[in-house]
């Protein structure tokens, strides 16, 4: 997969809202593109509204750094090797568990941000989405994921 199309993050979106529901949590959930810039986002009811910029910049700081934003927490400690990272690019580099890079092909496509529990809890929502994405594209150890969106059934 070459770039991260509309459509799929639309069925990115369904699995991460069916495991956040599963998990009895409303996420804000967003998926942007290879350059950061915002291609999906849902605002399940009862979300917190912070959590709307929270996921956004999640997703982005995934793209951006080339890694899970989880994976900053601890180097960006402080007396780590990037304390006070969170504090550049007006403030937008999160250090919450909870954004995941999308790869395809070996290089990153996309991201996604999830805010609306632990960091924990969102980097659990995150990853059903990133096995989804990889399921979409036959990656080794990839399951396959369905998600059930009303009346209509996705295969992923």
């Amino acid at each position: 997969m070459d770039k991260l199309t509309l459509e799929t993050a639309r069925k990115l979106l369904a699995v991460a809202e069916q495991k956040s529901r599963q998990m009895g949590l409303n996420s804000n959930i967003a998926i942007v593109d290879d350059g950061g810039n915002l291609v999906a986002f849902e605002r399940m009811d009862h979300a917190r509204i912070a959590g709307i910029e929270i996921s956004q910049n999640k997703a982005w700081t995934s793209v951006s750094m080339q890694m899970p934003t989880a994976n900053l927490a601890q180097t960006a400690a402080a007396g780590g090797p990037a304390f006070g990272i969170n504090t550049t690019n007006g403030g937008r580099v999160v250090i919450l568990g909870g954004g995941i890079p999308l790869t395809s092909g070996g290089r990153i496509v996309g991201g996604i941000g999830v805010s609306g529990g632990s960091s924990a809890q969102d980097i659990e929502v995150a990853t059903a989405a990133v096995q989804a994405f990889d399921a979409m594209q036959g990656k080794p150890g990839a399951s396959n994921v369905n998600a059930r969106i009303g009346s209509s059934r996705i295969y992923t």
